[in-house]
């Protein structure tokens, strides 16, 4: 157990605790160090000029016809007041000096920083072929995004979306609900085929259907052409599909040209320790940006959802004022398409056993991953019974019995299969070890 902050000196006698970047898990860590009571000074820097949003609702609920146009803050500006926490609004980092301790911003000014944590997420992956930047072509990451793609999706507009990932089908959603005619460009096989089997797939791919939204398997998008504007995009067999409104939802890039150019190691992320601490221990980073070695099986990931973005921040803001983190936590994700919610607890591998408890057709079933017979991932579609337990013997790796995980008349807690030999520890316990710095 780690001891307890020593007194720091009050709030700017010293350099802050500077923070880049104002998403969920910037604001979480500037948060996390006043509520663990760090007295020093505190600096964050935000690029977009707005009080910092809620960044889920984007894809959901402000693409609705009728919804409002805000998005909820993430905290009220009188929080950032009221904790002594300075926030420059329209402001990026253009360089670290690591060895003065000390961030070039985007106005000309220099400043110095006791410890420095870099939270600047993730963009959306750009199109590359002929045409991506055509006017109409778009991408959904910020409000300004969400509200000029909800201006356009009117009834009878043709929508185009490129990439059957939570973002592209929960804007084939909305544009589905506007009344718009929706074609979804997928190069592989099935919806959402990064992240989860071939059962919730299809289920999705029906409902999906059931409102007129068009799925295009195996399309090679290879050029958006118009006059002026987007207007129709090609494929690889030759198909033309006519588009007023074409969206981009083919993944994102994590932001960590800021970290590389400063020398830290960066591999699809940057990577972090346990604690959040980068190959410099003055430097922290958190969030999307970050790539680490999973608590629970040794992988090495890089996650993009809410929960891991809270919980690097709460690792980070503890180990700054000499504190204990809690508990590493099952990562999970959420999507809700058509009024039907999908939630994931762990990280699927494509080689695990796939075990489907319950009917879909019902519309409410769960789907349980089995990795060398211990449970590693779930899926579960209107069914909260199964996700809450799933969480719980993800964590503890447990042993679970096929036969009785397949019946969604047994309990999921009552599938457990008795397990002389527990599971071991080894694997990520030697990978956390290695990856500390």
């Amino acid at each position: 157990m780690r001891e307890p902050m020593k007194q720091e000196p009050k709030i700017g006698a010293t350099p802050p605790v500077m923070i880049v970047g104002a998403g969920h898990s910037g604001v979480a860590v500037a948060a996390g160090l006043r509520a663990r009571g760090w007295e020093g000074g505190i600096l964050l820097l935000d690029a977009e000029k707005e009080t910092p949003y809620e960044r889920p609702p984007l894809s959901k609920e402000l693409l609705k016809d009728g919804s409002p146009d805000e998005s909820a803050v993430l905290r009220k500006e009188k929080f950032y007041q009221d904790k002594h926490i300075d926030r420059l609004a329209g402001i990026t980092a253009d360089s670290i000096d690591r060895q003065g301790r000390t961030v070039l911003l985007s106005d000309g000014s220099r400043h110095a920083y006791h410890r420095l944590v870099i939270a600047t997420g993730s963009r959306a992956r750009p199109l590359t072929v002929p045409g991506a930047g055509l006017p109409g072509v778009r991408a959904l990451r910020t409000r300004d995004d969400a509200l000029g793609l909800k201006r356009r999706l009117v009834r009878g507009a043709r929508v185009a979306i490129i990439g059957a990932g939570y973002i592209g089908l929960e804007v084939a959603a909305a544009a589905a609900a506007a009344g718009c005619e929706v074609t979804v460009l997928e190069f592989q096989d099935r919806v959402m085929s990064r992240v989860t089997s071939a059962p919730v797939s299809h289920h999705f791919e029906r409902l999906h259907g059931q409102y007129r939204v068009r799925f295009v398997f195996g399309a090679a998008v290879t050029a958006i052409e118009g006059v002026g504007r987007a207007e129709r995009v090609i494929t690889a067999d030759g198909t033309v599909f006519p588009a007023d409104v074409v969206l981009a939802g083919i993944g994102v890039m994590p932001n960590q040209e800021l970290a590389a150019d400063a020398g830290l190691e960066c591999r699809d992320g940057i990577l972090v320790d346990g604690d959040g601490r980068t190959s410099d221990p003055a430097v922290y980073a958190a969030g999307d940006v970050t790539r680490f070695t999973s608590p629970t099986d040794g992988a090495s990931q890089r996650l993009e959802c809410i929960q891991n973005a809270l919980a690097q921040a709460d690792r980070v803001a503890a180990h700054i004022t000499r504190q204990d983190a809690a508990a590493p936590e099952i990562p999970w994700f959420w999507t809700v398409q058509h009024g039907v919610r999908l939630q994931t607890a762990g990280v699927r591998h494509p080689d695990d056993d796939v075990i489907v408890r319950g009917d879909p057709a019902t519309g409410k079933f769960s789907v349980v991953y089995l990795r060398d017979g211990r449970l590693a991932a779930a899926d579960t579609i209107a069914n909260l019974a199964d996700f809450r337990p799933a969480r719980k013997l993800i964590a503890q790796r447990t042993r679970i019995d096929p036969t009785l995980a397949a019946d969604p008349g047994i309990p999921l807690i009552d599938a457990i299969l008795n397990d002389p030999t527990p599971a071991d520890p080894t694997p990520a316990d030697a990978a956390l070890a290695a990856a500390r710095i």
